[in-house]
């Protein structure tokens, strides 16, 4: 058997043999266990999806046919069989493959995805646009069973189901196991379905028992609700369920029977009409370690292909960790408090909060706007809701953010986790907009912790506010000191103090940019400046009580973008100071100047960390020499 970078795919895949394209799901699968072993990423859901990738590529022609990935961290397979095996060294490395369809890397990859449920929306407008321009195309959307909790999806598929528009939507479902009696008879169904004679009798129902004159439509609604009968006697509650939202139900087809779904396919390319397809697969399928802990492998760094351990581990804690722990600490003496997330339980440290307390964590799925509002009505009712969301997954419930929590000044705290750049996973998923996007609402309090000890105190902190408080934190290893009890009064901390006089450069750096600035100043101090350091703690509302009134030089550090961010805010303010202030605060800041270091106007990529801060001038090298050539005018 061929290399995979040997294919010509997919065109390829048209001629295989059944016996062919098992082989090459096996190398397949060997090829992603070996790479993704050295690289990380998504390992659990694309070896689960590899007969179904298989299969949609041999019977649709991509890309003229458009195949659409719900998140889209299972299309490693489709960028395979779409001729990118080469390029899996540099998965998700800076400057290398993404691990999410883009499309500047590939037609292929039709629609750029990366948060959740989107995908029936999309082929919707997509089928929507074919039909206005009379072009003949299949658009087919692939959406797994978590996504179907948001409600987005329905909205697709309510949508899809009115128009009647040709439309195949995949759900590729690994969250149960095929039952052999209910895919029986649901294969007959199909088969049944798509049959020349099944199709005819519908048709002939529609338009010639209808017209017959006095009794037809007495004696076609019999037969309709016939057909309900029937349909509800049988099927799955869930093919119920897409049946009456429009669509014609397959399945559950064994989404690792290559035949099956080949088949099944074939047949529904062949009908005009909204339809969907049930796939059952199996998340890890092919490699014991993920089969057993698809949740460790869903998403993972280079790890020991043999034992499944990553091959890097810190024995400090992480952000997330840590809150989960303070969650737990916190509840424990206070029955008000309780936790809820949005399909993250363990990825942003609730696991343990939920075992503890199983009957105050609530889980509601892939649904951040429900998540918010659900919160809301919790606060409304005397209870202190602790909700844990990623930053750019929580950008999806502003309007939540803003009507029913912000405007009723309910006591809501938001622990806003993978804050700042995250690296590998690229543009969907850095979460430099919340800083932008929190502070501008009334009412919000936006609190930015540098470390462990600091989350922990701001939690406390924000359970006594009579208002909603996010507190935002990165992805990965916090300091933390359990010796210390730490106290936070809701201000900014001086932690070095400036050059007096003519000679004053103070940073301003938020949360964990604090580590940054303090090599900042050690590398100022080799170039012989003292610079002074403001941990902010919190960006809303703006404290400017340690503003130095000597500062010559104001330099302000985030991991946000600069637009609406802290450094926009802080120099708008000393800009436009209240009356009172205003003759102070004019008479400091025309002698002042102020450089704001943060993300650009712009959708960062992947990268490591520190590749794309070296990149975008936000290393402490990059800063220092920035902020020496202002100093000395070279700027």
């Amino acid at each position: 058997m061929k290399e995979l970078t040997e294919y010509h795919f997919p065109e390829d895949l048209k001629t295989m043999t059944p016996h062919e394209m098992e082989l090459l799901a096996c190398a397949i699968r060997e090829f992603l266990i070996n790479k993704v072993s050295e690289t990380g990423g998504h390992l659990a859901s694309n070896l689960g999806i590899v007969e179904l990738s298989l299969a949609l590529h041999r019977v649709f022609d991509s890309p003229k046919d458009k195949i659409i990935w719900d998140v889209g961290h299972q299309s490693y397979v489709h960028k395979i069989l779409t001729g990118r095996a080469n390029q899996f060294d540099s998965l998700r490395q800076f400057g290398g493959l993404s691990g999410f369809p883009k499309s500047y890397e590939s037609a292929h990859d039709v629609y750029d995805t990366g948060h959740s449920s989107v995908s029936i929306s999309v082929a919707a407008g997509m089928a929507a646009a074919r039909d206005l321009k009379k072009e003949n195309y299949d658009v087919i959307a692939v959406i797994g069973d978590g996504s179907l909790t948001g409600g987005l999806a329905y909205e697709g598929l309510n949508n899809i189901g009115a128009s009647k528009s040709k439309v195949i939507v995949v759900l590729n479902d690994n969250g149960m196991s095929i039952s052999p009696n209910i895919g029986g008879i649901s294969q007959h169904l199909g088969k049944l379905r798509t049959s020349k004679g099944y199709l005819g009798a519908k048709r002939f129902v529609k338009d010639r028992v209808a017209s017959i004159p006095n009794i037809g439509k007495n004696i076609a609604s019999g037969l309709a609700e016939f057909k309900n009968d029937l349909k509800y006697s049988i099927m799955d509650s869930g093919g119920v369920l897409f049946e009456e939202l429009g669509f014609t139900y397959f399945g559950p087809v064994d989404g690792h029977d290559l035949e099956a779904l080949i088949d099944v396919l074939d047949r529904v390319r062949n009908l005009n009409e909204p339809v969907l397809v049930h796939v059952i697969t199996r998340k890890g399928k092919g490699y014991r370690n993920a089969e057993k802990d698809p949740g460790k492998f869903h998403g993972i760094g280079p790890f020991d292909r043999t034992t499944g351990v990553l091959k890097t581990r810190s024995e400090k804690p992480t952000f997330s960790s840590l809150m989960g722990k303070f969650a737990v600490d916190l509840a424990e003496n206070d029955p008000r408090i309780t936790a809820i997330t949005a399909a993250m339980r363990d990825a942003t440290g609730l696991g343990l909060f939920a075992q503890r307390f199983p009957e105050r964590f609530f889980d509601v799925g892939i649904a951040e706007e429900h998540a918010i509002t659900f919160a809301a009505g919790m606060a409304k009712s005397g209870m202190r809701p602790l909700v844990a969301i990623y930053s750019s997954f929580l950008q999806r419930g502003y309007d939540q953010l803003l009507e029913d929590i912000c405007l009723q000044n309910l006591p809501v705290v938001f622990l806003v986790d993978r804050a700042g750049c995250v690296g590998a996973d690229g543009e969907t998923h850095h979460g430099i907009f919340d800083l932008s996007y929190l502070r501008q609402i009334p009412g919000m309090t936006v609190l930015t912790p540098k470390d462990g000890n600091q989350l922990e105190a701001m939690m406390k902190y924000a359970l006594l506010l009579d208002g909603p408080c996010a507190i935002r934190y990165p992805r990965g290893e916090a300091d933390y000191d359990r010796q210390i009890c730490s106290v936070y009064s809701g201000k900014n901390i001086r932690t070095l103090e400036p050059a007096p006089g003519s000679q004053c450069i103070d940073i301003w750096a938020v949360g964990t940019m604090h580590q940054c600035g303090e090599e900042v100043c050690r590398l100022l101090k080799e170039h012989g400046y003292r610079a002074g350091l403001v941990d902010v703690t919190c960006v809303k509302p703006l404290d400017l009580a340690l503003f130095r009134e000597d500062c010559k030089l104001l330099v302000t550090l985030e991991d946000n973008t600069l637009e609406g961010g802290f450094g926009e805010k802080m120099a708008t303010e000393l800009a436009s100071a209240s009356e009172h202030e205003k003759h102070r605060l004019v008479r400091r800041t025309q002698h002042s100047r102020i450089l704001r270091f943060g993300w650009p106007d712009a959708f960062i990529e992947h990268g490591s960390v520190s590749q794309l801060q070296q990149k975008y001038g936000l290393s402490p090298e990059k800063i220092t020499e920035r902020i020496c050539e202002e100093i000395e005018g070279k700027a």
